[in-house]
């Protein structure tokens, strides 16, 4: 979750004129550059982050991670994991419908759809606790182990979204694997 604080505002263009980007709102600045103010946890993030997804299919991963940014609206985190699904060889057409997954549900493997609803159910908690009918089904599709492993990259993402949500981090500069061992 590394941000570009270096990134220039552009000024509106003058009434008449065609702006100088093509016509797109001017990108904001980023408020805070978490990584480089707080190293030490930053550098925690990241560890907590290889160690939650540690035997997890990393596309699996990846949806996962596209499903809770889309409802945490985390622009910067949907910037980086759709690129790095993209990267691992997920299709547009799967990251297209996971917005809609529960009505294209013929894109998506059982599994998948299970650890969806799990992601869906964590990330939204304040509308209730995890129903035990969604653990059920998503402990049917993984064994102990990786379901522990599943919900802990459920929260991590969760917890990456909240920094780059509040310190408003800057999406459409990611390159795929460009953090690799430094997290997000």
């Amino acid at each position: 979750m590394t941000t570009n604080t270096q990134q220039k505002q552009q000024a509106p263009a003058p009434a008449g004129t065609a702006p100088a980007n093509g016509g797109h709102a001017p990108e904001h600045p980023a408020r805070l550059a978490p990584a480089e103010l707080a190293p030490e946890v930053y550098r925690a993030m990241v560890r907590l982050d290889a160690a939650a997804h540690k035997g997890l299919d990393p596309v699996l991963v990846e949806l996962v991670k596209i499903r809770a940014s889309q409802i945490n609206h985390c622009a910067f985190c949907l910037d980086m994991h759709t690129k790095d699904a993209l990267a691992a060889g997920e299709s547009v057409e799967r990251i297209v419908q996971l917005g809609a997954w529960r009505e294209s549900r013929h894109f998506y493997t059982e599994k998948e759809l299970a650890a969806l609803e799990l992601t869906e159910a964590i990330t939204l908690l304040t509308e209730g606790f995890v129903p035990d009918e969604v653990y059920e089904r998503v402990a049917h599709h993984f064994d102990e182990p990786e379901l522990a492993h599943l919900i802990a990259s459920i929260v991590v993402i969760n917890a990456w979204n909240r920094f780059a949500v509040t310190a408003r981090s800057v999406p459409g500069h990611y390159r795929p694997g460009q953090y690799k061992g430094h997290g997000a």
